[in-house]
């Protein structure tokens, strides 16, 4: 670095001041020497997107939002897990917890805000956690795995986001809210109300107009005490209450604070050269907790530090979108009922959907939506525009038939290009307009880059796609436009890789790498097992398998637990074992002190805590084959006892069942498959939830396909009704031979139904003979060439010690 630059430090290294760093960087790349100083050991990550880490749909690399690499190339010396604790605002520095002491020229103060803890007894016991951090959703991750009873206080948004996370996590969370209505600062009592119902569908559960006394129990909390008197069970306590500015660096080094750092219309506070930007600052009497609002005031003090011309922050409209899983909420502006608006609403219970807009003086002011929230972007042009309202937006906002419908891009059309794109980032439509002119880009995720329109909570994505459609045109792709590479070494696509495989005949996944131009020779733990499944699937019967490119979990055979120990899970066809087969497992528990025997939910037995070192043993003295309970492959299929036993069976669930998962085991897919036969239309073994499932009646068998009981739940959709076993088997050979061929690595077959459309399944699999009679002679083939890999590595030494002795690259 230069000794000429001036010297900018910020402290905090969340999403307001980094991206006001980003914006700097645009307008001057070369002006500051910039120290950034993080009180957590993270890059800079997506804090919005922390309901989708704690629920497991996401971990925490996909919402860091500026990696290591970045700060890197950006010159910027970045401080983790380090708090700065005096500002010597004479002297220009900065003091941090560590002792070091950093001169500045300008100062950026970023610090954010903490949650709020009720002060009551109780609430420094241990299982009392705020959510605010990856900590806390650490936290809340290892006890969901010890404790199964949450108590989450507080209804707001942040309190739904830790409650359903927790539900997902298999914790049973119960909402403990003061008042009568749920997010009642943003939503009025009917959207309140749908919320409610709908949460409780997906298992949370809900105490209103409960005020807590106290948090009981010894050293870990065990309850609540209520002011009536009532108490409620909880192994964790989670409290969602609100949020305060931290504003203690500023406070203890005698800069001016109220409730936040109080800063002036361009971020600066009471000292020279030392600003505030986000929810640790008061602007107007207010502090905002919504991100929006903290990145329009980080492109404004942007400008007015490196002396760009710029109006003043004069406040922000707030908005808010629910991110639940599921559930679909967005409200702006004004949202309750009062005798100086005028209302406009739209309620439809079977749909689960309300919409509704607020007028004063014919002007709209604000707006709610449940269910369905495809107009919010419209809504918030038209509060922050005062549009006045008319029978064309009437009848467009309600859907009458006098709307003359728009389509997206005449939609686009009609926007100013000063609209908001991107409300999380301040991006506008003419931003995004001029990047598309000015870079040449051609697909969302360049925009993406580029502008960081759709970056934090995605929300915005569709737009952006149509305003990429309407830039360019002709020239518009739509394939192209929504292209990404499966991971960051490549641009190509699945189909690409798939097509190239077969065309050049690429056998290895170094020479895919090779010939493909990989930008990272080595690969990473997304490609490589990605492309050890596609050449298999493409050479059924020529790839040998490239054991080091799967994840650990397949490549020893068993599950790593956080302890570092293993879970061994034996197959039981169909959930049948036997007498002997139980005695080997009970002497192998026995024999190597296995931590826990648990019954699974796919009807086998799971030996929890085995040792490293003891797995190839483990496994020869069962004599069993893998249950795969690693693998992307068949792990189990479920079944009911039918017609063998039930009286209520009319087919035999329990033979077909161990039929089907003795025919396609150990056959590679592009993630985990579960299947689930039921003799009777009762459903006992949950179908519905399968990736295939099977229900028999008297006239033979329905086939459902593409359901999923996890993280994002789907109902199965019925592929078709056959009348015999074999018509069972062809069909359920060809659905899968043409998932395995045309589905993503990874991809389950519920996202994967969605995304093809069971009106093409239906024609390719059922429909055309010749289809299906083609894909069952495919999957034949590589079911003829199937071998248990795992034989081999127990039974040869060599091979052992070389699968056992060494984890790998890939920590999966």
């Amino acid at each position: 670095m230069t000794a000429n630059k001036e010297k900018l430090v910020l402290i905090g290294n969340g999403m307001a001041g980094i991206n006001t760093i980003e914006q700097i960087l645009k307008l001057a790349p070369s002006r500051y020497e910039i120290t950034v100083f993080g009180g957590e050991p993270y890059p800079n990550y997506n804090r919005i997107m922390l309901s989708y880490v704690l629920e497991g749909s996401k971990t925490i690399d996909d919402i860091i939002l500026n990696s290591w690499e970045w700060y890197k190339d950006n010159k910027i010396t970045l401080h983790t897990g380090t708090n700065v604790t005096h500002i010597d605002t004479a002297a220009k520095t900065v003091t941090t917890d560590k002792g070091t002491i950093v001169p500045y020229d300008q100062l950026i103060i970023a610090t954010g805000s903490n949650p709020i803890l009720l002060p009551i007894p109780g609430k420094d016991m241990e299982g009392v956690i705020g959510f605010r951090d990856i900590g806390d959703c650490s936290t809340m991750m290892d006890a969901a795995k010890q404790y199964k009873k949450a108590a989450v206080i507080g209804g707001g948004l942040l309190g739904l986001e830790a409650a359903k996370g927790l539900v997902n996590l298999g914790m049973e969370a119960t909402v403990v809210h003061l008042m009568p209505d749920l997010m009642e600062r943003q939503l009025d009592p009917i959207a309140s109300t749908m919320l409610k119902a709908e949460l409780e569908r997906q298992g949370l559960k809900f105490l209103m107009e409960k005020g807590t006394s106290e948090i009981y129990g010894g050293a870990r909390a065990e309850g609540l005490r209520f002011t009536d008197g009532t108490e409620l069970e909880a192994d964790l306590v989670v409290m969602a209450v609100g949020i305060r500015p931290n504003t203690a660096v500023a406070d203890g080094s005698g800069i001016e604070v109220n409730r936040g750092i109080l800063v002036d219309d361009f971020m600066r506070t009471s000292a020279p050269d030392v600003y505030a930007v986000g929810e640790c600052n008061e602007h107007r009497g207010v502090c905002y907790g919504l991100v929006a609002p903290l990145f329009e005031q980080g492109q404004i003090l942007a400008k007015h530090i490196t002396g760009t011309a710029t109006l003043p922050y004069e406040g922000s409209m707030m908005s808010t979108k629910l991110k639940i899983s599921g559930v679909d909420v967005f409200s702006a502006g004004a949202f309750m009922d009062s005798k100086e608006f005028t209302v406009i609403r739209k309620q439809d219970e079977w749909k689960r959907t309300y919409k509704k807009l607020v007028l004063q003086e014919g002007k709209i002011v604000g707006g709610v939506l449940f269910g369905d929230v495809a107009d919010s972007a419209m809504i918030q042009q038209w509060i922050r525009s005062e549009t006045v309202m008319t029978e064309e937006l009437y009848a467009e906002f309600m859907g009458t038939a006098a709307a003359s419908a728009k389509s997206p891009l005449e939609r686009i059309a009609a926007m100013p290009e000063e609209e908001i794109v991107c409300g999380c980032n301040g991006v506008s439509k003419g931003a995004i307009m001029n990047a598309i002119n000015e870079q040449g880009l051609t697909t969302v995720d360049e925009i993406k880059a580029c502008t960081g329109a759709g970056r934090s909570c995605g929300g915005c994505i569709p737009t952006v796609g149509s305003i990429l459609e309407y830039v360019l045109g002709d020239k518009y792709s739509a394939a192209a436009a929504k292209k990404a590479g499966i991971c960051g070494c490549t641009t190509l696509n699945r189909d690409e890789i798939v097509a190239a495989i077969r065309e050049k005949r690429l056998t290895t996944i170094r020479e895919v790498m090779h010939v493909l131009e990989w930008s990272n020779t080595e690969g990473c733990s997304k490609c490589r097992p990605a492309i050890n499944y596609y050449l298999g699937m493409a050479w059924p019967q020529e790839h040998e398998d490239e054991k080091d490119s799967r994840f650990v979990n397949e490549r020893l055979n068993a599950n790593i637990q956080k302890d570092g120990t293993y879970t061994v899970i034996p197959r039981m066809y169909g959930g049948v074992t036997t007498p002997q087969e139980l005695q080997r497992i009970a002497e192998v528990a026995v024999k190597y002190n296995v931590g826990m025997v648990k019954v699974t939910g796919g009807q086998r037995l799971d030996l929890v805590g085995v040792k490293k070192e003891d797995l190839p043993d483990v496994w020869a003295a069962l004599d069993m084959p893998s249950g795969y309970g690693y693998a992307k492959a068949l792990r189990t299929v479920k079944t009911c006892v039918g017609s063998l036993y039930c009286r209520f069976g009319t087919q035999d669930s329990v033979n077909m069942g161990i039929e089907l998962e003795r025919m396609f085991e150990r056959l590679d897919m592009p993630a985990k498959l579960k299947m689930a036969v039921n003799g009777c239309p009762r459903n006992c073994a949950e179908s519905c939830t399968k990736d295939v499932g099977f229900v028999g009646n008297d006239g033979g068998w329905e086939i459902y396909v593409g359901g999923n009981g996890g993280i994002k739940p789907r109902i199965a959709d019925l592929l078709c009704k056959v009348k015999t076993d074999e018509e069972l088997k062809e069909m359920t050979g060809a659905f899968l031979q043409y998932y395995r061929e045309n589905a993503k690595y990874l991809e389950r077959t519920s996202d994967w139904v969605e995304r093809v459309g069971m009106e093409q399944i239906i024609q390719t699999v059922v429909e055309d003979e010749k289809s299906r009679r083609a894909l069952n002679e495919r999957i034949g083939i590589a079911l003829a060439g199937l071998k248990d890999p795992w034989s081999e590595v127990i039974a040869d030494t060599e091979i052992r010690e070389k699968v056992y002795g060494n984890v790998g690259k890939l920590n999966g």
